[in-house]
């Protein structure tokens, strides 16, 4: 047998193989398929289906540590997935509250305080809720508190903490 004849056989050898390794793994591979639909609604976050807010307070612009205490109890007899959110609302008719108006901490289950980043959108700035979501059992109550020093003494508004609550 020459060298040519020789590597093409191990060619051939090789292709079989590797094919029926994919022949195999097809069946396999199939069965854990996700539909469109279902990776489309994996990378879409939970839309919150109602709110409960909680006693607004004014936003003290005088350079201390305001803290703020979001709770909710879920009363219901199933689980319910849950986040606090705080709101920084401008006054209606400006001026308008930016990020770097604010320092939003939370406390965390250590004691420490850790920033909590804001977004805005027309004159409110806003914790995320994706990133706070916390499923709660029936009977389980949530307790979140935050800290808040506004940096901008021109800084004017509310805070309006609330509890978004998912199906």
């Amino acid at each position: 047998m020459s060298k040519s004849t020789g590597k093409i056989r191990i060619a051939f050898v090789s292709v079989a193989v590797a094919l029926a390794g994919l022949a195999a793994a097809g069946p396999a591979a199939a069965a854990v398929r996700t539909s469109p639909a279902a990776v489309a609604q994996a990378q879409q976050p939970a839309v919150p289906v109602d709110f409960v807010d909680r006693p607004a307070t004014a936003l003290t612009a005088d350079g201390k540590h305001h803290k703020v205490t979001v709770t909710y109890r879920n009363d219901t007899a199933a689980d319910r997935a849950v986040a606090p959110q705080l709101l920084l609302e401008s006054p209606d008719a400006g001026p308008f509250l930016t990020p770097s108006d604010v320092l939003v901490e939370q406390r965390t289950a250590d004691g420490c305080w850790q920033p909590v980043q804001t977004a805005s959108q027309t004159g409110t700035l806003f914790t995320d809720l994706p990133s706070a979501q916390h499923t709660l059992h029936p009977g389980e109550t949530l307790t979140r508190t935050y800290r808040i020093t506004v940096l901008n003494p021109q800084a004017q508004g509310t805070v309006q903490p609330r509890v978004a609550l998912y199906s």
